[in-house]
């Protein structure tokens, strides 16, 4: 290996792969062994089991499918309202000064600290856990998209001028296309940072969900189910990571040029 030399397609799959197989020749060295008790970390073949019975006879299939709701819903309705804010402040800077210093502070409040609030507010239905991925996702959106717009190249804004266009034309001919490929980036990001907020807002008030299963299953000590909802929460995050580059790739493709 050599400092920044590039890997193949074939290779990188192989490292990837080989990194889970020791992963879980650690976890059943542990587990099988007697190193660690079954109350604390269940064996790789219990938590197959667990899930098993958990998909086949507790419905766990809907719990998945309302945290995949929950965050696409939340994270939508974040894309919606910061993408056209964060193009606004790296557009115009006098929007930048007067947004900035509140966006900044926000974004560094943790959206489980809300929760208390947007139980009162919203009760413990849909909307609350639509809020809690809202506000974890929309202000990193908006201050990282105003920071990609608001570094597009300079002269390429003056050039637009020059031939006579419009401060409406800038922004669509220029700064969006320009910063595209960067905002797509970015959602893809912070669409990752969405999955952690789901579960956060299903382990209060919560009666479906992968995060109010895991809840239920700690009451219950079983160790099986808990790392298989954290497993199905990784794989629908790599799922969706994949599935997003890949229409960026198809989306964008000039920028792997």
């Amino acid at each position: 290996m050599r400092p920044l030399d590039p890997v193949t397609s074939r290779q990188r799959v192989a490292y990837g792969l080989a990194f889970f197989v020791v992963f879980v020749a650690l976890w059943s060295w542990a587990t099988f062994g007697g190193h660690v008790s079954k109350v604390f970390l269940a064996n790789p073949l219990t938590m197959v089991l667990e899930g098993y019975d958990l998909l086949a006879k507790q419905g766990f299939a809907y719990d998945i499918g309302m945290t995949i709701w929950r965050v696409v819903g939340g994270f939508a309705l974040a894309a919606l309202i910061a993408v056209p804010l964060g193009v606004m402040m790296g557009a115009y800077k006098p929007v930048e000064a007067f947004l900035e210093p509140f966006v900044s502070f926000a974004r560094y409040l943790p959206a489980s600290a809300f929760i208390p609030l947007l139980i009162l507010w919203a009760g413990i239905g849909e909307l609350q856990k639509l809020l809690v991925i809202f506000i974890g996702s929309v202000f990193q959106i908006i201050l990282m998209i105003a920071v990609t717009v608001g570094t597009t190249r300079r002269d390429l804004v003056e050039a637009a001028y020059t031939l006579g266009a419009s401060d409406r034309g800038v922004i669509h001919r220029v700064l969006l296309p320009s910063s595209a490929p960067e905002i797509a980036e970015i959602l893809r990001l912070v669409l990752g940072w969405a999955w952690t907020y789901v579960i956060v807002a299903e382990l209060i008030g919560s009666s479906s969900g992968i995060g109010h299963m895991i809840t239920d299953s700690q009451a219950l000590l079983n160790t099986g189910q808990i790392i298989f909802g954290i497993i199905v929460i990784g794989l629908i995050g790599l799922l969706s990571d994949f599935m997003f580059k890949a229409f960026n790739a198809w989306l964008f493709p000039w920028r792997l040029a």
